[in-house]
């Protein structure tokens, strides 16, 4: 079958005998690595020799990852009967749910009464709003 239009061209059919004209090699020129099936290689490759990324040194370094706190704001602790605070005691009342790297407290709402607060962090805004209520913070060490 002929194509009708420039654009409309039949697929080349090759390794299909000497009468295709694309037989016995089937286009892929004589011997060597790029004739046989499978030749690719990966990003990269030079041909055996070592490559440009495992010639050039290393350079600079990687950051230990950043310490991730479980958050809390002071609003959340404006409920609290108890007068001392503990990460045991945030946990066991539902306020701490997932306890990564420690607890970070911060500045968001209010705070009436004098609350002895321990966690691993907390905000300038936290640590100032705590202190003028007349309570106490304590940063533990993990």
């Amino acid at each position: 079958m002929r194509a009708k239009f420039p654009y409309e061209k039949r697929k080349k059919r090759v390794g299909h005998g000497p009468g295709s004209g694309h037989g016995q090699t089937a286009t892929r020129g004589t011997k060597g690595q790029h004739s046989r099936t499978g030749s690719g290689h990966r990003r990269g490759f030079e041909g055996g020799q070592t490559p440009l990324y495992r010639r050039i040194p290393k350079r600079g370094f990687n950051r230990f990852p950043k310490k991730e706190f479980t958050v809390v704001n002071l609003e959340r602790l404006s409920g609290f009967t108890e007068t001392e605070i503990t990460p045991e005691k945030l946990i066991g009342a539902g306020v701490v749910r997932k306890l990564r790297d420690g607890i970070k407290i911060l500045g968001q709402g209010e705070l009436k009464k004098p609350l002895r607060i321990q966690a691993h962090c907390f905000s300038k805004e936290a640590k100032k709003k705590i202190e003028a209520a007349g309570g106490e913070t304590l940063v533990i060490k993990k």
